[in-house]
């Protein structure tokens, strides 16, 4: 079995290697790969000393979507498409950068009719976490306004766009690459704005209200400005922290405008979740062209420089990866 291996045993070491297939336990299921993709959690995981990697030696990959191979779950019968994602899944674990990949059954995702392997891994998790965004901003309340996408031309920022649009809202798209701007408004932004215009009148605690919700990919200071924009009772989902983990803020936002910081995780996700996110995108992703979201598909061998890119920030949408090609 073709696999890429991250080996920080000694020197950090990212290659593909051919292996034994995994074994799996009564309780796992064994799932042929079809698709992959790169997140920006695998080119963390890819790096010496990673935080994120929490072993030594594994298979890279937090996501994977294919065909069931062998399970005892009477649900998940063989041939049966499903997409393998959260968890452990490329951290502590054997992850989807391979031809097969096992992992436990709250991990694996039936796909509902219309959402092929390969549409799963355009979505990923990045889109996971972008549609249950879209929820958390819609299941507070009507989005009556323009609401803000930051990071915009990454992956979660650029499918929160492109679902936001599809579902009747009006995205305005965040990012720090203009270049970008064509491409976003093909992808359903009603307009493109630069980071330093998400939030005015630095000199008070808070800007002009603007924002009827958030979705916020970047974290750090741009998350604080977001939330001293919002308008009365807007909510911001976060998911993302490539600016960095500290959020310097103070309380008016919340007590004097009743906005919400709502925090976005699909990685410890349960079932439940799982299946409304899966069932929503299923609703959803008709009305979408998602084919300009792929930046493009490589094989396992050309990870290292597809994980480099996604650290540096300069892939726009998704990379796919097909494990069978080479």
């Amino acid at each position: 079995m073709r696999a890429f291996l991250i080996d920080e045993t000694d020197d950090l070491r990212c290659e593909v290697v051919d292996g034994a297939p995994p074994s799996r336990s009564s309780s796992e299921v064994l799932v042929a790969v079809t698709w992959s993709g790169v997140n920006f959690k695998d080119a963390m995981a890819a790096e010496a000393h990673s935080r994120v990697r929490r072993t030594p030696r594994l298979i890279g990959g937090v996501d994977a979507a294919g065909v069931v191979v062998a399970s005892d779950d009477p649900s998940l019968a063989p041939g049966t498409p499903v997409a393998v994602h959260g968890g452990g899944l490329g951290v502590s674990r054997d992850g989807g950068f391979a031809e097969q990949v096992v992992a436990p059954r709250e991990w694996i995702s039936v796909l509902p009719d219309g959402v092929s392997p390969h549409d799963a891994m355009v979505v990923g998790t990045a889109g996971l976490a972008a549609m249950a965004s879209v929820l958390a901003l819609e299941d507070r309340g009507p989005l009556d306004g323009e609401v803000l996408v930051t990071g915009a031309s990454g992956g979660v920022g650029s499918l929160a766009v492109t679902l936001l649009a599809a579902r009747g809202h009006r995205p305005v798209a965040s990012t720090g690459s203009p270049d970008a701007r064509d491409w976003l408004i093909a992808r359903g932004a009603t307009r493109v704005i630069g980071r330093e215009e998400i939030s005015d009148r630095p000199e008070r605690v808070l800007g002009t209200p603007r924002w009827a919700g958030a979705v916020d990919c970047v974290g750090g200071a741009t998350l604080a400005g977001v939330l001293r924009s919002l308008a009365y009772g807007a909510a911001v989902a976060a998911s993302g922290l490539v600016a960095g983990p500290e959020l310097s803020t103070t309380v008016y936002p919340f007590i004097t405008r009743g906005v919400a910081l709502v925090g976005v995780d699909v990685v410890e996700a349960p079932t439940a979740v799982r299946e409304r996110l899966w069932h929503e995108l299923a609703l959803t992703l008709p009305s979408v062209d998602i084919t300009p979201l792929i930046e493009r598909t490589i094989a396992l061998e050309e990870l290292p420089a597809a994980l480099d890119a996604v650290r540096k920030g300069i892939v726009r949408g998704r990379i796919l990866v097909d494990p069978a090609a080479h």
